[in-house]
Protein backbone atom coordinates (compact mmCIF):
# COMPACT_ATOMS: atom_id res chain seq x y z
CA UNK A 1 0.00 0.00 0.00
CA UNK A 2 1.16 3.82 -0.74
CA UNK A 3 -0.13 7.03 -0.61
CA UNK A 4 0.28 8.58 -4.14
CA UNK A 5 -1.05 11.56 -6.42
CA UNK A 6 -2.07 11.10 -9.67
CA UNK A 7 -1.61 13.38 -12.62
CA UNK A 8 -5.09 13.64 -13.77
CA UNK A 9 -6.12 14.74 -10.12
CA UNK A 10 -5.23 17.15 -7.00
CA UNK A 11 -6.42 14.57 -4.43
CA UNK A 12 -4.03 11.74 -3.08
CA UNK A 13 -5.11 8.57 -3.40
CA UNK A 14 -4.40 4.91 -1.91
CA UNK A 15 -2.90 2.48 -3.63
CA UNK A 16 -3.38 -1.18 -2.99
CA UNK A 17 -3.00 -4.84 -4.50
CA UNK A 18 -6.12 -7.12 -3.92
CA UNK A 19 -6.27 -11.08 -5.63
CA UNK A 20 -3.93 -9.65 -8.07
CA UNK A 21 -5.65 -6.11 -9.31
CA UNK A 22 -4.31 -2.96 -8.45
CA UNK A 23 -7.07 -0.94 -6.39
CA UNK A 24 -7.00 3.23 -6.00
CA UNK A 25 -9.03 4.73 -3.56
CA UNK A 26 -9.32 8.45 -3.52
CA UNK A 27 -8.85 10.41 -0.29
CA UNK A 28 -10.67 13.46 -1.08
CA UNK A 29 -8.89 15.54 0.24
CA UNK A 30 -5.14 16.94 -1.08
CA UNK A 31 -3.96 17.60 2.76
CA UNK A 32 -1.45 15.62 3.41
CA UNK A 33 -2.21 15.27 6.76
CA UNK A 34 -5.04 14.53 6.34
CA UNK A 35 -4.91 11.82 3.54
CA UNK A 36 -2.37 9.96 6.00
CA UNK A 37 -5.34 9.83 8.30
CA UNK A 38 -7.39 7.94 6.42
CA UNK A 39 -4.36 6.27 5.04
CA UNK A 40 -3.66 5.08 8.34
CA UNK A 41 -7.41 3.96 9.16
CA UNK A 42 -7.46 1.68 5.84
CA UNK A 43 -4.63 0.40 6.68
CA UNK A 44 -5.51 -0.98 9.90
CA UNK A 45 -8.55 -2.09 8.04
CA UNK A 46 -6.81 -4.36 5.42
CA UNK A 47 -4.43 -5.58 7.96
CA UNK A 48 -7.74 -6.68 10.40
CA UNK A 49 -9.50 -8.15 6.92
CA UNK A 50 -12.67 -5.84 7.38
CA UNK A 51 -11.81 -3.61 4.15
CA UNK A 52 -11.89 -6.22 1.38
CA UNK A 53 -15.02 -7.17 3.12
CA UNK A 54 -16.44 -4.07 2.89
CA UNK A 55 -15.05 -3.32 -0.24
CA UNK A 56 -17.31 -6.19 -1.84
CA UNK A 57 -20.61 -4.28 -2.21
CA UNK A 58 -18.45 -1.50 -4.19
CA UNK A 59 -18.69 -3.95 -6.94
CA UNK A 60 -21.38 -5.67 -6.80
CA UNK A 61 -24.57 -4.08 -8.10
CA UNK A 62 -28.31 -4.55 -6.25
CA UNK A 63 -29.05 -6.32 -10.07
CA UNK A 64 -26.57 -9.13 -9.20
CA UNK A 65 -27.84 -9.25 -5.34
CA UNK A 66 -31.19 -9.75 -6.71
CA UNK A 67 -29.99 -12.14 -9.13
CA UNK A 68 -28.62 -14.69 -6.81
CA UNK A 69 -30.89 -13.86 -4.09
CA UNK A 70 -33.85 -15.63 -6.30
CA UNK A 71 -32.10 -18.74 -7.46
CA UNK A 72 -32.72 -19.49 -3.43
CA UNK A 73 -34.54 -17.41 -1.35
CA UNK A 74 -37.18 -15.92 -3.79
CA UNK A 75 -40.79 -16.10 -2.59
CA UNK A 76 -44.14 -15.75 -4.40
CA UNK A 77 -44.74 -12.30 -4.73
CA UNK A 78 -41.06 -11.68 -4.85
CA UNK A 79 -40.81 -11.26 -8.84
CA UNK A 80 -43.68 -8.66 -8.83
CA UNK A 81 -42.50 -6.98 -5.88
CA UNK A 82 -39.04 -6.68 -7.66
CA UNK A 83 -40.74 -4.89 -10.57
CA UNK A 84 -40.52 -1.59 -8.59
CA UNK A 85 -37.05 -1.97 -7.24
CA UNK A 86 -35.14 -2.78 -10.26
CA UNK A 87 -35.61 0.64 -12.14
CA UNK A 88 -34.44 2.37 -9.14
CA UNK A 89 -31.47 0.22 -7.57
CA UNK A 90 -30.71 -2.27 -10.24
CA UNK A 91 -27.74 -0.50 -11.57
CA UNK A 92 -26.44 0.85 -8.03
CA UNK A 93 -23.30 -0.87 -6.27
CA UNK A 94 -24.92 -1.85 -2.69
CA UNK A 95 -22.60 0.48 -1.47
CA UNK A 96 -24.26 2.98 -2.69
CA UNK A 97 -27.94 2.01 -1.43
CA UNK A 98 -28.33 4.34 1.58
CA UNK A 99 -31.05 5.32 3.99
CA UNK A 100 -31.35 8.23 2.18
CA UNK A 101 -32.40 6.66 -1.15
CA UNK A 102 -34.83 4.07 0.25
CA UNK A 103 -36.52 6.65 2.04
CA UNK A 104 -36.79 8.58 -1.15
CA UNK A 105 -38.17 5.40 -2.77
CA UNK A 106 -40.60 4.86 -0.42
CA UNK A 107 -41.99 8.88 0.41
CA UNK A 108 -41.75 8.97 -4.22
CA UNK A 109 -43.82 5.51 -4.43
CA UNK A 110 -46.41 6.49 -1.69
CA UNK A 111 -46.95 10.23 -3.91
CA UNK A 112 -47.29 8.55 -6.90
CA UNK A 113 -50.42 6.69 -5.16
CA UNK A 114 -48.70 3.13 -4.26
CA UNK A 115 -50.89 1.26 -1.35
CA UNK A 116 -48.61 1.77 2.01
CA UNK A 117 -48.98 -2.32 2.03
CA UNK A 118 -47.26 -2.29 -1.74
CA UNK A 119 -44.82 -0.26 -0.58
CA UNK A 120 -44.09 -2.46 2.66
CA UNK A 121 -43.61 -5.51 0.53
CA UNK A 122 -40.73 -3.66 -1.95
CA UNK A 123 -39.44 -2.45 1.59
CA UNK A 124 -39.50 -5.91 3.34
CA UNK A 125 -37.78 -7.18 0.35
CA UNK A 126 -34.72 -4.86 -0.11
CA UNK A 127 -34.20 -5.49 3.97
CA UNK A 128 -34.50 -9.23 3.52
CA UNK A 129 -31.86 -9.05 0.53
CA UNK A 130 -29.05 -7.22 2.44
CA UNK A 131 -30.09 -9.24 5.14
CA UNK A 132 -28.74 -12.48 3.07
CA UNK A 133 -26.00 -10.31 1.63
CA UNK A 134 -24.83 -9.09 4.96
CA UNK A 135 -25.35 -12.79 7.02
CA UNK A 136 -24.82 -15.81 4.29
CA UNK A 137 -22.20 -14.07 1.63
CA UNK A 138 -20.84 -11.39 3.45
CA UNK A 139 -21.46 -9.16 0.52
CA UNK A 140 -21.82 -6.33 2.97
CA UNK A 141 -21.35 -5.31 6.71
CA UNK A 142 -24.65 -3.21 7.09
CA UNK A 143 -28.04 -3.16 5.55
CA UNK A 144 -29.45 0.58 5.29
CA UNK A 145 -32.75 -1.04 5.36
CA UNK A 146 -32.86 -1.95 8.53
CA UNK A 147 -32.21 1.67 9.63
CA UNK A 148 -35.42 2.80 7.75
CA UNK A 149 -38.71 3.63 9.85
CA UNK A 150 -40.89 2.43 7.76
CA UNK A 151 -44.11 3.27 10.00
CA UNK A 152 -42.98 7.25 10.42
CA UNK A 153 -42.12 7.19 6.74
CA UNK A 154 -45.91 6.24 6.59
CA UNK A 155 -47.12 8.44 8.89
CA UNK A 156 -45.62 11.60 6.88
CA UNK A 157 -47.55 10.40 3.88
CA UNK A 158 -50.42 10.01 5.60
CA UNK A 159 -50.54 13.65 5.31
CA UNK A 160 -48.76 13.87 9.40
CA UNK A 161 -49.04 17.35 10.29
CA UNK A 162 -46.45 17.27 13.01
CA UNK A 163 -44.35 20.20 13.41
CA UNK A 164 -42.62 22.07 16.27
CA UNK A 165 -43.41 25.46 17.67
CA UNK A 166 -40.95 27.65 18.75
CA UNK A 167 -41.54 26.84 22.30
CA UNK A 168 -40.94 23.68 21.72
CA UNK A 169 -38.00 23.51 20.01
CA UNK A 170 -36.51 25.11 23.22
CA UNK A 171 -37.62 22.43 25.54
CA UNK A 172 -36.23 19.83 22.98
CA UNK A 173 -33.03 21.49 22.77
CA UNK A 174 -32.32 21.64 26.38
CA UNK A 175 -33.01 18.29 26.78
CA UNK A 176 -30.08 17.16 23.88
CA UNK A 177 -28.28 14.48 25.14
CA UNK A 178 -25.35 14.09 23.91
CA UNK A 179 -24.19 17.61 22.84
CA UNK A 180 -24.07 16.73 19.73
CA UNK A 181 -27.54 16.15 19.00
CA UNK A 182 -28.34 20.31 19.73
CA UNK A 183 -25.88 20.88 16.59
CA UNK A 184 -27.89 17.97 14.55
CA UNK A 185 -31.65 19.45 15.91
CA UNK A 186 -30.27 22.83 14.87
CA UNK A 187 -28.88 21.82 11.73
CA UNK A 188 -32.51 19.97 10.89
CA UNK A 189 -35.19 22.45 11.89
CA UNK A 190 -32.77 25.51 9.66
CA UNK A 191 -32.53 23.62 6.25
CA UNK A 192 -34.99 20.47 6.13
CA UNK A 193 -32.88 18.19 4.90
CA UNK A 194 -33.30 14.49 6.34
CA UNK A 195 -31.29 12.39 8.71
CA UNK A 196 -29.65 10.78 6.18
CA UNK A 197 -28.60 13.51 4.12
CA UNK A 198 -27.65 15.06 7.51
CA UNK A 199 -25.45 12.26 8.26
CA UNK A 200 -23.56 12.11 5.19
CA UNK A 201 -22.36 16.20 4.62
CA UNK A 202 -19.69 16.75 4.02
CA UNK A 203 -17.41 19.94 5.03
CA UNK A 204 -15.86 20.04 1.20
CA UNK A 205 -18.81 18.91 -0.49
CA UNK A 206 -21.79 20.43 0.66
CA UNK A 207 -20.31 23.68 3.50
CA UNK A 208 -19.77 26.36 1.96
CA UNK A 209 -18.90 28.75 5.03
CA UNK A 210 -17.85 32.20 3.07
CA UNK A 211 -21.44 31.85 0.53
CA UNK A 212 -23.00 31.19 4.08
CA UNK A 213 -24.92 28.40 2.07
CA UNK A 214 -25.58 24.48 2.32
CA UNK A 215 -25.83 22.68 -1.15
CA UNK A 216 -26.91 19.01 -0.84
CA UNK A 217 -27.72 16.48 -3.78
CA UNK A 218 -31.17 16.48 -3.85
CA UNK A 219 -32.44 12.58 -4.44
CA UNK A 220 -35.61 12.57 -5.62
CA UNK A 221 -35.22 13.48 -9.52
CA UNK A 222 -31.57 14.40 -8.60
CA UNK A 223 -31.22 17.85 -8.52
CA UNK A 224 -29.40 20.28 -6.31
CA UNK A 225 -30.99 22.08 -3.64
CA UNK A 226 -28.96 25.32 -1.93
CA UNK A 227 -30.18 26.93 1.29
CA UNK A 228 -28.59 29.83 2.33
CA UNK A 229 -27.63 29.35 6.68
CA UNK A 230 -29.58 31.18 8.90
CA UNK A 231 -27.35 33.17 11.41
CA UNK A 232 -28.35 30.13 14.01
CA UNK A 233 -27.65 27.45 11.77
CA UNK A 234 -23.93 29.56 10.43
CA UNK A 235 -22.88 30.15 14.11
CA UNK A 236 -23.23 26.66 14.73
CA UNK A 237 -21.36 25.20 12.13
CA UNK A 238 -18.35 27.98 12.43
CA UNK A 239 -17.88 26.42 15.86
CA UNK A 240 -18.03 23.00 14.85
CA UNK A 241 -15.79 23.65 12.26
CA UNK A 242 -12.91 24.23 14.92
CA UNK A 243 -12.69 20.36 15.16
CA UNK A 244 -13.22 18.31 12.00
CA UNK A 245 -13.04 14.67 12.20
CA UNK A 246 -11.05 12.80 9.76
CA UNK A 247 -14.09 11.04 7.84
CA UNK A 248 -14.69 15.01 6.73
CA UNK A 249 -18.38 14.49 7.63
CA UNK A 250 -19.94 17.32 9.60
CA UNK A 251 -21.40 14.87 11.57
CA UNK A 252 -19.78 11.78 11.94
CA UNK A 253 -22.03 9.43 14.24
CA UNK A 254 -23.72 6.28 13.56
CA UNK A 255 -27.59 6.62 12.20
CA UNK A 256 -28.14 4.47 14.91
CA UNK A 257 -26.90 6.57 17.72
CA UNK A 258 -28.84 9.49 16.64
CA UNK A 259 -31.64 7.58 16.03
CA UNK A 260 -31.67 6.20 19.97
CA UNK A 261 -30.27 9.88 21.52
CA UNK A 262 -33.31 11.66 19.64
CA UNK A 263 -35.49 9.31 20.70
CA UNK A 264 -34.68 9.11 24.36
CA UNK A 265 -34.36 13.10 23.98
CA UNK A 266 -37.93 13.46 23.14
CA UNK A 267 -39.26 11.41 26.05
CA UNK A 268 -37.05 13.39 28.52
CA UNK A 269 -38.55 16.32 26.79
CA UNK A 270 -42.10 15.03 27.16
CA UNK A 271 -43.05 16.40 23.88
CA UNK A 272 -45.92 14.09 22.00
CA UNK A 273 -46.07 12.15 19.12
CA UNK A 274 -42.59 13.66 17.50
CA UNK A 275 -40.34 12.16 14.96
CA UNK A 276 -37.18 13.11 13.47
CA UNK A 277 -38.62 13.60 10.24
CA UNK A 278 -40.78 16.39 12.50
CA UNK A 279 -38.02 18.73 12.24
CA UNK A 280 -38.08 18.70 8.15
CA UNK A 281 -41.91 19.60 8.67
CA UNK A 282 -41.11 22.44 11.04
CA UNK A 283 -38.61 24.44 8.62
CA UNK A 284 -41.27 24.17 5.58
CA UNK A 285 -43.88 25.21 7.88
CA UNK A 286 -42.19 28.12 9.77
CA UNK A 287 -40.94 29.22 6.03
CA UNK A 288 -44.68 29.26 5.19
CA UNK A 289 -45.76 31.04 8.13
CA UNK A 290 -43.63 34.12 7.32
CA UNK A 291 -44.97 34.32 4.00
CA UNK A 292 -42.19 32.47 1.86
CA UNK A 293 -43.68 31.57 -1.45
CA UNK A 294 -44.52 27.85 -2.20
CA UNK A 295 -41.65 27.74 -4.91
CA UNK A 296 -38.89 28.76 -3.25
CA UNK A 297 -39.66 26.43 -0.25
CA UNK A 298 -39.78 23.78 -3.13
CA UNK A 299 -36.24 24.30 -3.87
CA UNK A 300 -35.05 24.20 -0.59
CA UNK A 301 -36.80 20.99 0.30
CA UNK A 302 -35.91 19.60 -2.58
CA UNK A 303 -39.17 18.60 -3.76
CA UNK A 304 -40.08 17.43 -7.26
CA UNK A 305 -43.19 18.02 -7.72
CA UNK A 306 -45.19 21.59 -6.08
CA UNK A 307 -48.24 19.39 -5.33
CA UNK A 308 -45.91 17.99 -2.42
CA UNK A 309 -45.29 21.64 -0.91
CA UNK A 310 -48.73 22.81 -1.26
CA UNK A 311 -49.61 20.03 1.94
CA UNK A 312 -47.87 23.37 3.56
CA UNK A 313 -49.84 25.87 2.44
CA UNK A 314 -53.01 25.59 4.45
CA UNK A 315 -50.30 27.18 7.23
CA UNK A 316 -50.12 30.39 6.20
CA UNK A 317 -54.08 31.88 5.08
CA UNK A 318 -52.77 35.25 5.85
CA UNK A 319 -50.32 35.18 3.67
CA UNK A 320 -53.33 34.85 0.91
CA UNK A 321 -54.78 38.26 2.01
CA UNK A 322 -53.04 41.15 0.00
CA UNK A 323 -53.87 38.77 -2.97
CA UNK A 324 -57.61 39.54 -2.46
CA UNK A 325 -57.22 43.17 -2.76
CA UNK A 326 -56.94 43.11 -6.26
CA UNK A 327 -61.01 42.55 -6.08
CA UNK A 328 -61.30 45.95 -4.42
CA UNK A 329 -58.76 47.35 -7.52
CA UNK A 330 -61.25 46.05 -10.31
CA UNK A 331 -63.23 49.04 -8.83
CA UNK A 332 -60.10 51.94 -7.77
CA UNK A 333 -58.34 51.00 -10.51
CA UNK A 334 -60.99 53.48 -12.59
CA UNK A 335 -61.25 56.15 -10.02
CA UNK A 336 -64.66 54.34 -8.30
CA UNK A 337 -64.73 54.59 -4.78
CA UNK A 338 -66.60 51.62 -3.09
CA UNK A 339 -69.01 52.93 -0.07
CA UNK A 340 -71.00 50.46 1.86
CA UNK A 341 -74.44 52.30 2.80
CA UNK A 342 -76.24 49.81 4.96
CA UNK A 343 -76.46 46.47 3.20
CA UNK A 344 -75.99 48.34 -0.10
CA UNK A 345 -72.07 48.75 -1.50
CA UNK A 346 -72.16 51.77 -4.33
CA UNK A 347 -68.93 52.61 -6.51
CA UNK A 348 -70.16 56.14 -5.46
CA UNK A 349 -72.26 56.88 -8.49
CA UNK A 350 -74.46 54.25 -9.26
CA UNK A 351 -75.74 51.44 -6.43
CA UNK A 352 -75.66 48.00 -7.04
CA UNK A 353 -78.84 47.51 -6.09
CA UNK A 354 -81.18 49.82 -8.23
CA UNK A 355 -80.82 53.62 -8.59
CA UNK A 356 -79.13 56.72 -5.77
Amino acid sequence: MSLCRRKDSTVLWISLTSGGKRIRISTETDNRRLAESIYAKVLVEVHEGRWFQSARGKTITFRQLWERYQTKYQKQRDSCTMKALLPVFGDKMLAEITTDTIEDHILQRSEKGASASTVYHEFALGRRMFNVARKKWKWVTHNPWSDVEFAELAEVNNERDRWLTVEEEKILIANATPQYLTDIVIFAIHTGCRRGEILSCGWRKHVDMKRRMITMQATKGGNRKVIPMSEMLFQMLLKRSGVRDISGRVFPYEMTAVKDAFERTVRKAKLEDLHFHDLRHTFATRLIQNGVDLYAVKQMMGHRSIKTTERYSHHAPESLRPSVKALDECYTQFGHVLVTVGENVTDGRVALGGEN
